[in-house]
């Protein structure tokens, strides 16, 4: 799903469209950078593209033609001229109806993370002169155009974002795997270190024992707060965990429902760490959530291994 924004004022030499979808930012990026992905999506509605080349880099250059529902096809050669990784992408664009005069304009794309993992993406396209700007409102439905390529994007992101997924993760840890397991399960070394990067955990409740549950409210480095829980299911110190996850709305609903077992294995006085975990997404959003599910993990077991040097060297 994603919710279409009123046109924002601007010059009269520019059109403005925005758009929020329901999936982070850098899956939104993705789709718009990979041309696998930017073909299925592209254009107007009924509209085909093919791409010659696409060079996502300053300097690079964007070569594709667009076909029409009639058959037209619409040439483009485009070079980007600004692309700042998630953030922004700026490129000059000369395209033509077959046949036909040449239209130029500077379109930027700017793709701000907002609430709970969603993107507002904002097109502005700027045209050397405001009457070329109305006349391709008027010839090309440039307005109506864009707004249904977002619509195109949204209904690609709703289908490339998976319902269930699994990741596995192996660490090896320079420490004793009695230490891992003990900053693992201990409250006190827990707190500090699960969740992503720059996240931290002002909630983190811990009753370790088969039954038992856990409870971490991890805060965002822009306040917003995730609860999870969970059941520890198996716990066989200091060889293997199993434990339910569960992702919580801030109504206290379930977003996201899974397991997820970690085996430490002792390999010569270092411990190699198994993460195992898979989750299935229990409402529509909760999705987006699935797609950074390893890059959320990969950094929380980067902040594991801080931890563990930290104790390991007290």
């Amino acid at each position: 799903m994603s919710t279409k924004e009123p046109e924002p004022s601007g010059s009269d030499r520019e059109i403005v469209i925005a758009r929020t979808f329901d999936a982070p930012r850098e899956l939104v990026w993705h789709a718009w950078t990979d041309p696998e992905q930017v073909v299925r999506w592209w254009g107007p509605h009924g509209f085909t593209t093919t791409i010659e080349v696409m060079d996502v880099r300053p300097g690079g250059v964007w070569k594709h033609t667009m076909r029409g529902p009639d058959g037209t096809h619409f040439p483009n050669h485009c070079v980007f001229e600004e692309v700042v990784e998630h953030e922004r992408i700026v490129f000059s664009n000369g395209g033509r109806r077959e046949n036909g005069p040449h239209v130029s304009f500077v379109s930027t794309w700017t793709f701000d993370a907002v609430e709970a993992g969603k993107t507002r993406v904002t097109i502005r396209m700027v045209f050397p002169t405001a009457a070329e700007r109305d006349r391709v409102v008027k010839e090309f439905g440039a307005i109506e155009g864009g707004n249904q390529t977002l619509g195109r994007l949204a209904e690609h992101l709703e289908e490339a974002q998976p319902i269930e997924r699994e990741v596995v993760l192996t660490r090896v840890f320079d420490a004793p795997r009695d230490l891992v397991f003990r900053v693992w399960t201990e409250r006190e070394y827990l707190k500090r270190w699960w969740g992503p990067k720059e996240f931290t955990n002002p909630t983190c409740e811990v009753d370790l024992r088969p039954g038992g549950r856990y409870r971490i409210v991890m805060r965002a480095p822009d306040g917003h707060e995730y609860p999870c829980q969970g059941v520890y299911k198996e716990i066989a110190r200091p060889e293997r965990l199993v434990f339910t996850n569960y992702a919580m709305g801030q109504d206290g609903t379930t977003v996201l429902e899974g397991l997820t077992t970690v085996l430490f294995d002792d390999v010569g006085g270092k411990t190699r760490l198994t993460l195992r975990t898979r989750a299935r997404a229990v409402v529509g959003f909760a999705r987006a959530y699935l797609s950074g599910m390893e890059a959320g993990w990969s950094q929380s077991l980067d902040k594991l291994a801080e931890e563990v040097r930290r104790n390991r060297a007290d």
